[in-house]
C-alpha cells in the first residue's frame, strides 16, 4: 500500500486505516478523513521464544489478548497496562504505564526490537543495536516515523497470584513520602496509589507469589464483584490496612470493569450490588462503542466538563503536582502510577543523564473546581508540568502551542529522523496529529 501511494505520487499524507472511534484515546482525529488510510489488520501473536524470553506480535494484539494467551503458558509481560482493549502499536506510538512501570519503566522500555514500514516502503528491524536512533524515535512518534507492523516484548515468569497490601495514609506530605518510599523498593512487583480528596489516600503494594491463603482470595474481576476503586475506599473508610490474594490476571485488569471510575458517570448506579449481580456482565461498555454512538453535542459536552489526562513528573514534585492538580482541577480520585525513567535518547527522558523516579498522575472524571474552563484550566496544568519538567500523555486533549509542545518534549532525535527519511511528505509532525486543531 505505501508502495502504491508513492507511485501514485505521494500526493498527501499517511494514516492508519483504523477508524478513529476503535481506539482508547478520547480523541477521534479529523485526519483519518484527509489522509491516505493504509490498512493494517495485523493483530496476531507471532512467536513466543522461552529461549530469549521474548514475545513477538503484531501492532493490534490487545493486553487482554496477550495475557490471556501467555498466563496458561507461565509466562507475562513486565509492563500490562491497564484496559483490556490497549493494543500493542497504541503503547509504542504512544505510551504506556503499569504499576510495576517503578522496576520496568513504560511500555517501550520493555520492547527490544520493532519493525517498521517507512515512507519508501521498505521494511526495516530496529533494536538498541541495530538501527538504534530509528529505535529510540520511535515510542511517542505516535505514527509519524513509520508504520509499525511487529513488535519484540519481553517476557517475564508468571505467577498466580498478586498479595497485595492495602494501607490508607492521611496528610498530603504523609502520602507522598510513603509512596516515594514504597517507589524505590524493587521487593514491590507493584505499588500503585488512589488519592480520595487532597489529604486521603491508599497506597498499594503487591508482590507476585504462587501461593495464597484461601480466605484470604478476592477474584476481583468477576462481573458481580464491587468496583476495585470502591473496593480500595473500603480501607479508607475503615481506616484499617489489608491483605489480600488477588488472581494475577484479575490484577492486571482490576480498573477495566469500572474503566477507572469513568463508568460511575456513564452508569451512576453501576457499582449497586443489585445492578452488579444482575447485569453485571454486560459492563463495561467498550469504549469504542461509547465513542461511535455519542453524538457532537455530547461530546462537546464531554471536553467542557469532563477531564481525561495524565501528567508524568518527577516524583519530586508529586506534593506540588497533587496541590495544582486540586487547584486547577480538583477531580478525584486521583490515580498515582510510579516508574522510573531511564536516559535513552528519544523524545522522553529525565532532565539529568541519571534514571530518575516519576510518578503518572491521572485524573479523569468531572472537574469540581467552580471556575473550571477546559482550555484556560488545561493550558495552565501544561504550564505546570513543562516548569517540573514532566510531560502529557499524548492520548489526552492537549492545549499547548507547538513551540510549548517542543518545549516539553526532545525533538531533537525525532526532527533529524524525520529529515533523513524523508517523513515530511508521508507523515504529519506529531505536534499536528494530537494538538487540539487536529480534532473534529
Amino acid at each position: 500500500q505505501v508502495r502504491e501511494w508513492k507511485n501514485e505520487g505521494s500526493k498527501r499524507y499517511m494514516c492508519t486505516g483504523r477508524p478513529g472511534w476503535l481506539t482508547v484515546s478520547l480523541r477521534v482525529g479529523k485526519y483519518k478523513k484527509t489522509h491516505k488510510n493504509i490498512m493494517i489488520n495485523l493483530m496476531d501473536i507471532l512467536e513466543v521464544d522461552k529461549e530469549r524470553q521474548v514475545v513477538r506480535v503484531e501492532p493490534l494484539v490487545t493486553m487482554g489478548q496477550l495475557t490471556a494467551h501467555l498466563n496458561p503458558m507461565g509466562w507475562t509481560i513486565p509492563v500490562v497496562p491497564e484496559l483490556d482493549d490497549l493494543t500493542v502499536g497504541g503503547l509504542i506510538m504512544g505510551t504506556g504505564i503499569e504499576s510495576s512501570s517503578h522496576i520496568y519503566g513504560l511500555f517501550q522500555h520493555t520492547c527490544v526490537a520493532y519493525e517498521l514500514v517507512l515512507a519508501d516502503g521498505s521494511l526495516v528491524r530496529c533494536s538498541p543495536t541495530e538501527n538504534s536512533d530509528l529505535f529510540y524515535a520511535v515510542p511517542w512518534s505516535c505514527g509519524t516515523l513509520g508504520f509499525l507492523v511487529a513488535a519484540e516484548i519481553k517476557m517475564i515468569p508468571a505467577k498466580k497470584y498478586v498479595k497485595i497490601h492495602y494501607e490508607p495514609v492521611r496528610g498530603l506530605q504523609k502520602i507522598c513520602e510513603k509512596f516515594a518510599e514504597e517507589s524505590k523498593k524493587k521487593e514491590n512487583s507493584f505499588v500503585e496509589g488512589l488519592v480520595y480528596s487532597l489529604e486521603e489516600a491508599v497506597i498499594m503494594t503487591g508482590v507476585l507469589t504462587d501461593e495464597a491463603e484461601q480466605s484470604k482470595i478476592n477474584r476481583i474481576g468477576n462481573y458481580y464483584k464491587p468496583w476495585f476503586f470502591k473496593h480500595v475506599e473500603k480501607y479508607l473508610k475503615a481506616d484499617r490496612t489489608g491483605v489480600e490474594y488477588i488472581p494475577s490476571r484479575h490484577y492486571y485488569h482490576r480498573h477495566t470493569r469500572s474503566i477507572f471510575w469513568e463508568l460511575q458517570d456513564i452508569i451512576p448506579f453501576g457499582n449497586n450490588p443489585i445492578f452488579r449481580y444482575l447485569f453485571g456482565w454486560m459492563v463495561p461498555p467498550k469504549i469504542s462503542l461509547l465513542k461511535l454512538t455519542q453524538g457532537e453535542a455530547i461530546r462537546k459536552l464531554y471536553e467542557q466538563h469532563h477531564v481525561v489526562q495524565d501528567m508524568l513528573v518527577p516524583m519530586k514534585s508529586l506534593e506540588k503536582s497533587i496541590q495544582t492538580f486540586h487547584a486547577d482541577l480538583n477531580v478525584y480520585p486521583l490515580w498515582l502510577c510510579p516508574f522510573i525513567l531511564p536516559n535513552n535518547p528519544g523524545m522522553v527522558h529525565p532532565k539529568g543523564d541519571e534514571t530518575e523516579l516519576y510518578v503518572d498522575i491521572g485524573a479523569y472524571g468531572e472537574p469540581k473546581r467552580k471556575q473550571f474552563e477546559a482550555r484556560a484550566s488545561m493550558r495552565q496544568m501544561e504550564k505546570f508540568v513543562r516548569s517540573v519538567h514532566g510531560f502529557q500523555m499524548l492520548y489526552a486533549d492537549c492545549y499547548m502551542t507547538r513551540e510549548e509542545f517542543w518545549d516539553m518534549f526532545d525533538g531533537s532525535l525525532y526532527h533529524k529522523l524525520r529529515e533523513q527519511m524523508n517523513c515530511k511528505d508521508a507523515f504529519p509532525e506529531v505536534y499536528d496529529k494530537i494538538c487540539k486543531a487536529a480534532r473534529h
